[in-house]
């Protein structure tokens, strides 16, 4: 009987029996097959990014050689070989893949995507690289709660500034106005999330109405992301006395003095009087509203006059102090005494009178004596004239008919006149 030789060998042990190789020896041959490269090198960079936008990862080779790159997620499971993409997650994209480099995209990022993420290069050895994705979360809501809506002068009020559920946790920072402040925050941690609250003090004068108190967030995922509250401060009355009349000058007896008072505060004062301190009030004192009028100063008006105003804060006042000085001196005009000869001014001044006013007076009696003089001067000149002029005329009038006096009829007179105009001796001619 023949019977059937089993085959031997290698190739006949491994006939129909190739199925059954262990997996180690599958990996080995699968590892046979990749390219071997010699100084490789695998780069990529740290990602951060905020929660809701894309995240990049980037596998670069330096010196490639065509060897082949994958990308893992942090479970270890491939996202792309090479551009082919084994994990059914839509939101991995490839943006670029070449021997040198593969770029994926991560869109819609959330917090359970954070972690390492892998980067590996099929050489003999095989290379590996990780880099990681940090997921920042912005606060979710930033609220001021203020202990007293309205607070009043000089009362201490609390602040609360609230960041909630961030990553990591938030910074506050506290300003009013242009100032920034110092505040006491505390940090909650929730889970994977941040609550942070601060804490502000603030003591408040009437200088803070209206004001607005700051909270400022310093956080990587955000920028400029603040909240504020405006300050009201009620503050009792800020008062003011003004002199309207006399606007500048001293007040003096005989003259009107007017006086207006002005009060500011929150509220807006409602109640305002006026009172003469440690004295009653003259009855002759005129007061109207926020006015108060004296129309003829006298000395026993002197002393403090008070204007007060109230709200419902509170009460104050202003002071003032009233002195009535003596009236003005008056100036009398001055007085010319002329006589014949001479003009002599008398001038009456007044001692306390200022230079300015005698030198003026001076000048008027100059020139009062000076017309004078003129005048004077002009009516001798006139007699003297006149007396020449009429005793001239006479004399000349008399030689000239002498003679003719004695004459018997016109004839003869003229005969004589005639012939005592030949004597020249006999005619003489007198000047006064």
């Amino acid at each position: 009987m023949a019977s059937r030789a089993e085959p031997s060998g290698p190739s006949a042990r491994g006939g129909g029996g190739a199925g059954l190789l262990p997996p180690l020896l599958l990996l080995l041959a699968a590892a046979a097959l990749i390219p071997r490269g010699d100084g490789q090198n695998l780069v990529t960079e740290d990602v951060t990014v905020v929660e809701g936008d894309v995240a990049t990862i980037s596998c670069r080779v330096k010196n490639s050689d065509d060897s082949v790159i994958q990308l893992l997620n942090p479970n270890r499971q491939t996202i792309y070989f090479r551009d082919f993409r084994p994990l059914k997650d839509s939101r991995f994209q490839l943006v670029n893949f070449s021997n040198s480099e593969l770029r994926v995209s991560l869109t819609n990022v959330s917090i359970s995507d954070e972690g390492r993420y892998f980067c590996q290069l099929y050489t003999d050895p095989p290379q590996e690289i990780y880099t990681t994705i940090t997921v920042l979360v912005p606060p979710r809501n930033l609220v001021i709660d203020i202990q007293k809506e309205i607070a009043v002068e000089g009362e201490e009020i609390e602040l609360n500034c609230t960041a909630m559920a961030s990553r990591p946790a938030t910074t506050i920072r506290w300003f009013k106005g242009n100032k920034e402040l110092t505040g006491k925050s505390e940090v909650e941690q929730w889970s994977d999330m941040y609550t942070v609250t601060s804490q502000l003090l603030l003591k408040v004068g009437r200088e803070d109405d209206g004001v607005p108190v700051i909270c400022l967030v310093d956080h990587p995922a955000v920028k400029d992301l603040q909240t504020q509250r405006y300050l009201e401060v009620m503050y009792k009355p800020q008062v003011r006395v003004s002199q309207n009349y006399p606007v500048q000058g001293l007040t003096r007896e005989g003259e009107p003095l007017e006086l207006t008072c002005a009060a500011f505060g929150k509220p807006q004062p409602t109640d305002m009087r006026w009172l003469r301190v440690d004295d009653e009030m003259p009855q002759h004192v005129v007061v109207s509203g926020s006015n108060l009028l004296i129309s003829n100063l006298n000395k026993t008006d002197n002393g403090t006059y008070r204007c007060e105003a109230s709200n419902a804060v509170g009460k104050s006042h202003a002071d003032y102090m009233l002195f009535v000085y003596d009236p003005p001196t008056t100036i009398p005009p001055p007085t010319t005494t002329t006589t014949t000869t001479t003009t002599i001014p008398t001038t009456i001044t007044d001692s306390r009178a200022g230079e300015e006013g005698s030198i003026r007076t001076v000048d008027h009696a100059v020139v009062g004596g000076v017309v004078a003089v003129v005048v004077f001067a002009m009516l001798c000149l006139l007699i003297i004239l006149g007396r020449y002029f009429a005793r001239h005329k006479g004399t000349y009038f008399t030689h000239e008919a002498k003679g003719a006096d004695d004459a018997a009829d016109a004839d003869t007179a003229i005969i004589n006149a005639e012939g005592g105009q030949n004597n020249s001796e006999e005619k003489k001619e007198y000047f006064i």
